[in-house]
This record gives C-alpha cells, sequence and structure tokens, in this order.
C-alpha cells in the first residue's frame, strides 16, 4: 500500500466507517490487504467485509461503477460477494482524511467457503471456473452502467498501465517487450461478442469455494473493459503454475474442462485462440514489474520469489509463459 495513504490512516477514520454501516466495536477484525484496508466484520444480518480504499487510487464514481456491475453480476445468478448498503443506502461512503482527499468505503457480504486447498485443484473446480467466468461475460454483453459517470475504464487506459508507471527508464529492453505486445492487443477489435466488462484478476485467490464447489468470486477493484479472452488468460496465468515442472501437462489438463463449463454459458470465437499467449505476456510483464517495483527483484516472498526466478531472462528472450497448441482448444469454444 502507497506509505503515503497508511500515513494518512487513523482509528477516528474506521470509528467513523464503523458508524456508516452499523459495525459493532468488537466484531470487527483487520484483515490482510495489498492496496486498500481490509477488515471482516459480523452484524445480527450476516457476516460482511469492509474495505476501506483512498480517493487517490479510485475515485468515488469508479467505485462506484466496480459495485454496480458487481450487483448486476449478482442479480443475473452470478456467484459473487454482493455489495451492501451503508445505514444512509450508499454504495460508497466518503470519509474525509483531513488533507484534502477521502477515504472510500464499501462493504460486501463475505464469501462462502474458503481458498482452493490443493486437493480442490481438480476438474470438479475447473469446470465450475467455466461456469463463473462464462456467466459473467454473458452478463458483460447486457450490462450498461445505472449512471454513466460511474462507467469504468478500458484495459489500455493509463490508469491501468501498470508496466509504463512502474517500470524504472533504466528498464529499457523490458519496456520495450512491453510497448510490443501491449501495441498488437490495442490493435485487436472490441466488437460485443469479445468485448466488455470483465474482472480482469479472476485468479484462485480472489475466488473463494466451499464443500459442493460452488465458487464465489471477490475483488472486482482491477475490473476494466477489456477482451473476454483476456480474462480466461488471466485465470490461466495463475492456475497454470499448480503444474510446477509440467506447466504445459497441466493446461492440456485444466483448459478443455475449463472451457466445456465457459461454452454452457458464453461462446468464444476460436479466432481468439491465438492470442492467449499474448495476454499472457501481458499479465508476465505487468506482475514482473509490480513486484520489482514493490519488493525489488529478489523478494522475500516464497511465491513472489519463485516467479521472478528467472524471469527477466524469459521475458527479454520472448520465452511464451506457456508453450502450447493453443488452436487444438478450438474443439471446446
Amino acid at each position: 500500500m502507497d506509505p503515503k495513504i497508511t500515513a494518512l490512516f487513523n482509528d477516528h477514520i474506521l470509528t467513523a466507517a464503523r458508524q456508516r454501516y452499523a459495525i459493532p466495536a468488537e466484531k470487527i477484525l483487520l484483515l490482510d490487504g495489498f492496496e486498500s484496508f481490509i477488515y471482516e466484520f459480523e452484524r445480527p444480518d450476516g457476516q460482511f467485509i469492509l474495505r476501506i480504499g483512498h480517493s487517490d487510487r479510485r475515485s468515488p464514481d469508479l467505485i462506484r461503477g466496480e459495485v454496480d456491475w458487481i450487483n448486476y453480476l449478482a442479480g443475473g445468478g452470478t456467484t459473487v460477494a454482493r455489495a451492501v448498503l451503508s445505514g444512509a443506502g450508499n454504495l460508497v461512503e466518503p470519509i474525509d482524511d483531513g488533507h484534502g482527499g477521502q477515504f472510500l468505503c464499501t462493504a460486501f457480504v463475505k464469501a462462502r467457503g474458503k481458498i482452493a486447498e490443493h486437493e480442490q485443484i481438480n476438474e470438479r473446480l475447473f469446470l465450475n471456473y467455466g461456469h463463473l467466468l462464462g456467466q459473467m461475460h454473458a452478463l458483460a454483453k447486457t450490462y450498461t452502467p445505472s449512471n454513466p459517470a460511474w462507467t469504468r475504464y478500458a484495459w489500455d487506459d493509463p490508469q491501468n498501465n501498470t508496466p509504463d508507471r512502474q517500470l524504472p527508464e533504466t528498464e529499457k529492453i523490458i519496456r520495450q517487450k512491453y510497448q510490443t505486445v501491449f501495441d498488437h492487443l490495442r490493435a485487436l477489435p472490441r466488437d460485443p461478442d469479445g468485448y466488455g466488462l470483465i474482472h480482469q484478476d479472476a485468479h484462485l485467490a480472489n475466488l473463494f469455494v466451499d464443500e459442493d464447489y460452488t465458487l464465489t468470486l471477490f475483488d472486482f477493484d482491477d475490473c476494466v473493459y477489456g477482451h473476454f479472452i483476456y480474462d480466461i488468460a488471466m485465470a490461466l496465468f495463475y492456475i497454470s503454475m499448480w503444474g510446477k515442472d509440467d506447466v504445459s501437462g497441466f493446461t492440456g489438463r485444466f483448459m478443455p474442462v475449463f472451457l466445456r463449463g465457459y461454452r454452457e454459458h458464453n461462446r468464444i470465437d476460436p479466432s481468439w485462440l491465438p492470442e492467449l499467449p499474448h495476454f499472457l505476456k501481458l499479465r508476465e510483464i505487468d506482475l514482473f514489474a509490480a513486484i520489482l517495483f514493490t519488493m525489488g527483484e529478489t523478494p522475500e516472498d516464497a511465491w513472489c520469489a519463485r516467479f521472478m526466478d528467472g524471469r527477466r531472462a524469459k521475458i527479454e528472450n520472448d520465452i511464451a509463459f506457456i508453450q502450447y497448441d493453443w488452436n487444438s482448444l478450438a474443439e471446446y469454444l
């Protein structure tokens, strides 16, 4: 989290947030949060999550657009963590930080279940994962923001361009590789059958799975207008790491089952499949830049350290994130 935002936060802000959502002082617990302060809380009407972000990162209208989209998906039957209103009936509660900015509070129903465990990374999860993203993309085709001012930006907007903001100017080769893939993807068509509002970060850490393998998606903070195949690439990018030394083999087990679930709700043209390696590369460089910026090239975090190991050479030498015959998946679409 930006140290400037952390320095502005205090108990008075938290107390004001509790009052807006009628949260008892003894029923709120701080959780881990990367970009915002995240709390779990309990009231007589259930268990919820409180997120407190800052206007320096997202405007109130962008957050209203996020939660409007979430509740549209929930209304359409998608298993997402629905946003709840404050006591005053607002989706977003701004609280002045005393320095010209605002902390922005939103609350959500707590998702059922928990992050998937090793034994749950199986075909049942793969199929329901596809169901979830297929439902979301089908609904994206009919979604219009409740207020035009709440419209989220596109994936190629400067606000979403992490490497451009976070890579130092000295990273000339990585910057050039990023620009090449960025320019290629930016030139792709944006027709309504393949492009709409997407989650952009629908990996397993943003999903809870219950005992019945129902998946509930949350953390829509990064949602943007983008290509549906990008959301699919994002899901594959992270889950493929379970393949460890045989990522291609894991991809061959995951993608056919995932796409079988996906196509029950939404269809995309097979011509999008060759774009998967480009979107995977986009995320690879994006994540490299984010980790380099926040933790350095040799981070202490174990997962990040594994990702960064040899990553620079792979990007600089145009090594595909996953080697796979993408057109072989056409029969599943």
